[in-house]
């Protein structure tokens, strides 16, 4: 198997190469966030949004040389990765920003360090899935609602433990709630539901993450004049709701099949993963 690189602050290393000590900050604390990115074609796929997203994150957690991290950085670093591990055109890539500083719970400084990597992709473009995801809700553990709960942090233990469940359940993916017991998101992504015909998200304000793909297909329902609302949503209503589907950055758009005995449906997703694609095209 040909060997794969990564980039270190900016420095090109193989994947396997020693690069933190013990008193990495990400590692003991989780002292980071981190970027999910998809590259079709060559290109970075809404790497505008990303880079807002990411400077927002940085800058929420006083991690300094945020400005530095636009979208020309994050275009420009994708391809020198690709290219360095021969991916020609389409790839899932992950930016992980950490607090590089020593000290105990307070560091001793604010600067920044990084880590790219990237994976090849078959498909160039965003696919539904053919068979529909079964989900459950995740009961243990609720995710708290604060200033950092909208970012991508790498201090993920809710999702990891979320994730042992789904396993255990024989589940595709697990619903999680937030600390008020509302739908917040789930493993890896944000939740859409369809009631009546109208389209409900989950809103900021509810804890889930601010994710890329979220804000994309919310700005296709007002392009294409689809009846959008973003809301505090019972999980009761999961037996009523005529379809379920849930975004990423790295997959799109999913349909969920069924929660418990309730089966869904799948004609808004189908349309907007259509609609998706002429975006990136």
């Amino acid at each position: 198997m040909a060997k794969q690189f990564i980039n270190f602050n900016g420095e090109i290393l193989q994947e396997e190469d020693k690069i933190f000590t013990a008193a990495n900050r990400g590692f003991r604390y989780g002292d980071g966030i981190f970027e999910s990115m998809r590259m079709s074609k060559g290109k970075l796929n809404f790497a505008d949004l990303h880079a807002d997203r990411l400077q927002k994150g940085m800058k929420t957690l006083k991690l300094e040389g945020y400005s530095q991290m636009d979208a020309y950085f994050l275009k420009d670093k994708a391809e020198e990765i690709c290219k360095r591990n021969k991916i020609v055109q389409n790839a899932r890539l992950r930016l992980t920003v950490f607090r590089d500083a020593s000290g105990f719970y307070t560091p001793d400084k604010n600067k920044h360090g990084y880590t790219l990597e990237a994976v090849p992709l078959d498909a160039p473009y965003y696919q539904l899935n053919p068979k529909g995801l079964i989900m459950d809700i995740y009961p243990e553990i609720q995710k708290p609602i604060n200033k950092l709960s909208n970012l991508k942090t790498c201090n993920s233990l809710p999702y990891v433990m979320a994730g042992i469940f789904k396993e255990q359940m024989h589940l595709d993916e697990a619903f999680i709630l937030n600390q008020n017991g509302f739908l917040c998101e789930t493993i890896s992504a944000n939740v859409f539901l369809v009631y009546k015909g109208q389209i409900y998200t989950p809103a900021l304000s509810e804890g889930c993450i601010g994710g890329v793909m979220r804000q994309v297909v919310m700005q296709l329902t007002k392009k294409y004049d689809l009846s959008m609302i973003e809301a505090q949503i019972n999980p009761e209503i999961l037996d009523e709701v005529e379809e379920v589907f849930i975004t990423n950055a790295s997959k799109g758009i999913q349909w969920v099949m069924g929660f418990n005995r309730k089966r869904y449906f799948n004609e808004v997703s189908r349309f907007l993963v259509e609609k998706l694609n002429q975006e990136i095209k």
